[in-house]
């Protein structure tokens, strides 16, 4: 029996034959026999066939993994519109004699090793999408045909890297996990596999002997066991059955209240990133919406988006959830998240910058138009706002006057408006240490976990070289998030979680022993979560 280890992407365990995916590489010539206004034309030709493929994707993923993750469909479409992309690979075609293939293969190399050498873990990660892209594009050109990684029969795919494209045409029945040498746990394709539910490890140096050879992927401890033991085969396919009935078991929560042994409730809302995801809540029987990030209609636009378009998205979204509760977070963007056409300065400390409330503040057109879309909205279903980043009292109340300001064009326009519940995101250390003034200017309070870990540690998220240095139970979170709900609950403002750690089932017994009221997660998270709230009881002294 042979033993690898690995980074897991999604507990759970899948047992099966190991596929090694080897990937053809398309041989490019470099000189051409055709004039450089042929080779161009192919070029333009198959820009356009690789589109009408991404749409295609894009339809799937949007089935399948819901609209925020169906996105980079359409991130892959717009770099091939992209003017710098275009012009690199006309000039290697006219200044160089070369084939199209030829010089998309050149610009791709070039473009990814562009984003590879950033310091930003983010755009690191966005090398593979580059790849990918010109991949596509380069076997239209060439005439290959799309490899099948799986073949007829279900298997582990062991591959160096997956892109987001190959990992949405695989067949899901056949896919039972994956495990890949390379990619991080911030790649497209890392959280593809989190919303399809597929257990998956990267990071893991394995061997092209492994192709054919029956393996056990453990995602709870992150390794994969080649050739397995009887005996520990045997103990995990009873973990794997197990794991199925948990899952069934799961479908019969639905409906159920989110209420302790003893009484206690709690909300159980849902992370979402535009209109197409209200399915996935619906479906996993989400009690509301708690974070709406808002950013993604920004970033899924080649323009600013009006308020007619934001109006008709938060509309929709109000009346499907039907009189439950929706928060809508005003633009985060800034940091890792970049749309080129706020035309942002390129920033040393991008993380600490020019980013969420502090553009909207400076820049209210952009804002009061995204601001009278929400109250619009509001007269449809129960819509809230929340402002991130917020560090000081001046920020809230800048904020609120500008959300009076258009509430009073609103009026004058005799548009109908209903009561929106204003909150903020407690995300930085300056928000924990100013919870008592900020709770008395607001009805709620949000911690982006996320961001609290990262500053209050002063450790990049997304790099994973710092991994090992990265604690998001670190005693200075937790309390920081006891504080803010103690000073929350003093000024009668209720307080919610909607990071990451709103889903770490291993906390959930502390946030509500420290009486966090609401927790915002993924939709796939919120049967496990309303699980592990029914089986506790806080009368009871905690375990130690």
């Amino acid at each position: 029996m042979q033993v690898a280890t690995g980074k897991s992407i999604l507990g759970g365990v899948a047992i099966g034959p190991l596929r090694v995916y080897r990937k053809e590489e398309t041989q490019t010539a470099a000189a051409s026999a055709l004039t450089a206004e042929e080779e161009l034309a192919r070029f333009d030709a198959a820009r356009e066939k690789a589109k009408e493929q991404l749409r295609a994707l894009y339809d799937k993923a949007l089935e399948e993994v819901g609209e925020e993750n169906a996105a980079i469909f359409e991130i892959h479409e717009m770099m091939l519109e992209d003017d710098d992309y275009i012009d690199a690979v006309r000039s290697i075609v006219e200044n160089q004699g070369a084939t199209a293939e030829y010089a998309v293969a050149t610009t791709g190399d070039n473009f990814a090793a562009a984003f590879a050498d950033m310091e930003d873990a983010y755009m690191k990660a966005r090398a593979t999408d580059v790849r990918d892209v010109s991949g596509r594009v380069v076997n239209i050109l060439s005439g290959a045909e799309e490899q099948d990684a799986l073949g007829d029969e279900p298997a582990i795919l062991v591959a160096d890297d997956l892109t987001p494209s190959e990992t949405v045409q695989m067949d899901k029945s056949k896919l039972l996990g994956f495990i890949t040498r390379y990619g991080s746990a911030n790649s497209h394709t890392a959280i593809l596999a989190r919303t399809m539910n597929i257990p998956a490890l990267i990071g893991v140096d394995y061997d092209e002997s492994w192709d054919g050879k029956l393996a056990v992927l453990d995602g709870y401890n992150h390794c994969v066991y080649v050739d397995p033991a009887p005996e520990l085969l045997g103990a995990m396919e009873d973990k794997r059955k197990d794991d199925l009935k948990q899952e069934a078991l799961l479908q019969g929560l639905k409906k159920k209240p989110n209420v302790t042994l003893d009484g206690r409730e709690v909300k159980v809302y849902a992370n979402i990133g535009n209109a197409g995801d209200v399915g996935l809540v619906l479906q996993n029987d989400g009690g509301g919406i708690g974070l709406f990030r808002s950013e993604f209609i920004y970033l899924n636009s080649q323009d600013f988006p009006t308020e007619e378009e934001q109006f008709a998205i938060y509309k929709r979204v109000a009346e499907t959830m039907a009189g439950k509760k929706v928060i809508i977070r005003t633009l985060d963007i800034g940091a890792d998240k970049q749309a080129d056409y706020f035309g942002l300065d390129k920033e040393e400390n991008p993380a600490l910058g020019y980013r969420a409330i502090r553009i909207c503040l400076t820049r209210r057109d952009i804002f009061k138009a995204q601001l009278r879309a929400i109250l619009r909205a509001s007269a449809f279903g129960a819509v809230s706002v929340m402002f991130p980043m917020i560090i000081s009292v001046r920020e809230i109340r800048d904020a609120k006057d500008v959300l009076e300001e258009c509430r009073g064009e609103l009026r004058e326009r005799g548009v109908a408006m209903g009561e929106v519940e204003i909150g903020i995101m407690i995300e930085t250390p300056a928000a924990v240490m100013m919870a008592e003034e900020l709770a008395q200017e607001v009805q709620f309070f949000s911690l982006g976990t996320n961001d609290l870990t990262q500053y209050t540690l002063a450790i990049d998220r997304q790099n994973p070289k710092l991994d090992a240095f990265y604690d998001a139970h670190h005693p200075a979170i937790l309390r920081m998030i006891r504080q803010t709900v103690e000073a929350g609950h003093r000024h009668g403002c209720w307080v919610g979680i909607c990071g990451e750690l709103g889903a770490d089932l291993t906390l959930t017994e502390t946030f509500l022993r420290m009486g966090v009221d609401e927790l915002s997660v993924s939709p796939p998270a919120i049967l496990p979560l309303r699980k592990k709230i029914r089986s506790l009881d806080l009368s009871k002294e905690p375990e130690t």
